[in-house]
């Protein structure tokens, strides 16, 4: 390969037994820039060059490092509501390979059962959120799975946080870092956007601008479990800490309404 200018991203083979593993998600993202993206209907970067070897992968993708970071959350909700419908009952079939809902499930729970303790130790963590934390145990498996049931299955983005999503100079978004794409409901992913990104006060707003969203609380279990392990990994009383507490603690109220 001859120099090729923009972002590089290399990822090696995952330690066998990973959820990074388990989850095949580094050959994932080089299949969707090679079949999905072409055709995905949204705006992503352009693959400049993708190699699957035994040593791993890599991708070299247009630098929209110049765009700004994040998104309006509404138009956000939006752009995936668009991709949700356009692919609502076509994705899995089109692209077989797709990661089904539930997959490496039992590691993930293996993972967060490990955490509880971490968790439980937590004197930033409010005694609603460590209660709804204690009711996770143990039930991980089946609160992924619980995600099938919430609407047809779609193309989803799988990590559709803020952090994935940047602004061009002409207010378009581009969805980023597609190692987590599945086939899953769509609110799956509304689910993760409003938990990781979204302050309390715009769920409602921001759930009006993604559209029909009556399954959400199927998916918040299994979203609420990924918030928390992202929380386990927060310093104690930090900013960031503080953020999950306040998105969890909405996520709770709503499962407890």
């Amino acid at each position: 390969m001859g120099a090729v200018h923009g972002f590089v991203k290399r990822r090696g083979v995952p330690e066998p037994g990973s959820i990074p593993d388990a989850l095949d998600m580094f050959r994932a993202e080089v299949r969707f820039y090679r079949e999905i993206a072409p055709v995905v209907g949204v705006r992503v970067p352009t693959c400049l060059y993708s190699e699957m070897t035994p040593d791993g992968t890599m991708l070299v993708l247009e630098d929209l490092s110049s765009w700004q970071a994040g998104a309006d959350p509404i138009a956000h909700a939006q752009l995936l509501s668009r991709m949700h419908r356009q692919w609502a009952g076509q994705a899995p079939l089109k692209w077989p390979w797709l990661r089904p809902v539930g997959a490496a499930a039992d590691l993930v729970g293996d993972l967060f059962d490990r955490t509880m303790p971490t968790l439980a130790a937590r004197p930033d963590l409010p005694a609603n959120l460590r209660t709804l934390a204690e009711r996770l145990v143990g039930r991980v498996p089946k609160a992924e799975q619980d995600i099938a049931s919430a609407g047809p299955l779609t193309l989803v983005h799988g990590d559709a946080s803020a952090r994935n999503v940047r602004t061009g100079p002409n207010g378009e978004l581009a969805l980023l870092d597609w190692e987590d794409v599945s086939a899953a409901p769509g609110v799956a992913d509304l689910a993760w956007l409003l938990l990781s990104s979204v302050d309390p006060s715009q769920w409602a707003v921001v759930t009006a601008a993604y559209g029909p969203a009556e399954h959400l609380t199927t998916a918040l279990p299994a979203v609420v479990v990924q918030g928390l392990l992202c929380f386990a990994d927060t310093a104690e009383g930090s900013a960031e800490a503080q953020a999950w507490i306040g998105r969890l603690d909405a996520a709770e109220r709503r499962l407890a309404s």
